[in-house]
């Protein structure tokens, strides 16, 4: 199969994706606070339009319109500003609303599958919106891939699924030790607190970043 990497190729991306989820981003921050102001239903659905917008970057790497949009720094630009206004408005959001639960929203199931897609909706925008995730597609991937590959596009379409595929399940363990802390704090509203200041912080700490983020890097 043209599209499969050789074993230790696959081995060593592997060991690298395994690295590249345990470091905090914006994506494991939305999970978690979702899935601590919501349950594991929002973390989830979070998780999943994440996931939804890495399946996208992967095919638009394999297509190289990931590179054409790092190469072109008025498109860059763009995108740091919308990446870092959406983790603003999340940190600010974070604060605001946090672990305090929707308890109308609960008890009507239309509104609490509205209140689930959002948390989809969100979780696609703020993958798509991040240029680091970008810069990951085109950077990361083709190191893994010959450039003189003929089946170069299709390996890189198999990697980034591959990093999907990954992620899902201990993206899910993640959120259901997420969802057993909330349990345990719930009787703690101060902590909870304490927590939503956290995310809104590291949220906002994000949307720096990325507007420090240079095209290449």
């Amino acid at each position: 199969m043209t599209f499969l990497p050789d074993p230790a190729v696959l081995a060593a991306y592997t060991l690298a994706c395994l690295v590249l989820f345990i470091t905090p981003g914006p994506d494991m921050s939305l999970f978690l606070s979702r899935t601590m102001s919501g349950g594991r239903r929002h973390g989830v659905a979070a998780m999943l339009g994440a996931q939804i917008g890495c399946i996208i970057h992967t095919l638009l790497a394999a297509v190289g319109l990931s590179a054409l949009l790092s190469a072109s720094e008025a498109a860059f630009t763009v995108l740091k500003v919308v990446g870092a206004g959406y983790l603003g408005w999340m940190a600010w959001d974070a604060i605001r609303n946090g672990s305090s639960l929707n308890v109308k929203a609960e008890a009507d199931p239309e509104a609490a599958r509205r209140v689930v897609w959002r948390s989809f909706l969100i979780g696609i925008g703020i993958n798509l919106s991040n240029p680091k995730v970008v810069l990951f597609f085109v950077t990361f991937l083709p190191q893994f891939v010959s450039a003189t590959d003929p089946h170069a596009a299709n390996k890189m379409a198999f990697l980034g699924l591959y990093f999907v595929a990954l992620s899902i399940p201990l993206a899910i363990v993640m959120i259901l030790l997420a969802e057993r802390l909330v349990r345990y704090l719930k009787s703690r509203p101060r902590a909870l607190r304490a927590i939503d200041w956290t995310f809104g912080s590291l949220f906002g700490l994000f949307a720096v970043k990325i507007l420090l983020t240079q095209a290449g890097r």
